[in-house]
């Protein structure tokens, strides 16, 4: 039943779409394959606009494959993100939608800013799950890919509640086996969001260049990064403007959230 219930980035496609055609983007890297959702939505715009789209997932379901299989303008890359970025050229655009974590957030964020910069593109990042549960919270698909230094105390066999800053064995929201929490939320190097003001106080601590950041607060949070010296960044900041931190979006995403955690209760009640 919870499967049922919006999660995916691609809710956000009419937005992010519109973004992309400001922008006059053609080249499109996904990190996190989302066969049917998101995926197949930028693979048409760059088809529309004779670019070519690129996507990065260790481990795609073979109905994925298959798809890329039949559009020669799709690539796929079976490995992590961090393994193959910076080899990537004339990006236009990144999606970063795949391990939700600290390290590999911001270390994607650096790559995809070198590599932009190295080929004298502005750097436009579109990524999920900025908001709770990851915002403040790492989550390892692979926990092993992570530095022990850099990887937060964590446990497959646990979930996580809103208003709760630790973690519920056997309740909440949880992957079953899937992937893994952090035990605890906040603190340094721990989060999707907090990787992201890090990476913008990097890249403004000389002063010599600065970031826009639009946070869309609603299905886990989309965050819009670009750089503020684009010849299109007026025209995104505008599109963006109405939607960021905006306080009615915000409070909705709450009550979906509060939803969302009902429904796992109710069958955690069922199966139990």
């Amino acid at each position: 039943m919870s499967d049922l219930l919006i999660h995916s980035m691609s809710e956000f496609s009419s937005l992010i779409v519109e973004g992309l055609e400001l922008a006059q983007v053609r080249n499109i890297v996904e990190i996190g394959a989302e066969f049917g959702g998101m995926s197949s939505i930028l693979a048409d715009h760059c088809g529309k606009a004779g670019g070519h789209f690129t996507t990065i997932d260790p481990s795609p379901k073979q109905e994925f494959i298959d798809w890329v299989a039949q559009h020669p303008h799709v690539t796929h890359l079976a490995a992590p993100s961090l393994e193959v970025m910076e080899d990537l050229e004339q990006v236009d655009a990144w999606v970063i939608d795949g391990d939700h974590n600290y390290y590999t957030v911001i270390n994607e964020l650096r790559r995809a800013d070198r590599a932009s910069r190295r080929d004298g593109r502005p750097l436009l990042a579109f990524l999920h799950d900025i908001g709770w549960p990851c915002a403040r919270r790492d989550f390892y698909y692979a926990p092993e890919r992570i530095p022990a230094e850099h990887r937060q105390p964590f446990s497959h066999d646990v979930g996580v509640t809103l208003g709760y800053a630790g973690s519920l064995p056997g309740q909440g929201f949880r992957g079953h086996g899937s992937f893994a929490w952090a035990l605890q939320a906040g603190g340094a190097g721990n989060g999707v969001l907090t990787a992201v003001e890090d990476f913008i106080a990097e890249v403004e601590q000389d002063g010599t260049r600065m970031m826009c950041f639009a946070n869309v607060p609603a299905v886990f949070g989309l965050g819009v990064l670009f750089d503020a010296s684009a010849p299109w960044g007026d025209a995104l900041a505008q599109l963006l403007g109405p939607y960021h931190d905006n306080e009615l979006i915000r409070k909705l995403e709450i009550n979906r959230l509060r939803n969302y955690l009902a429904v796992i209760e109710l069958q955690d009640q069922r199966a139990g």
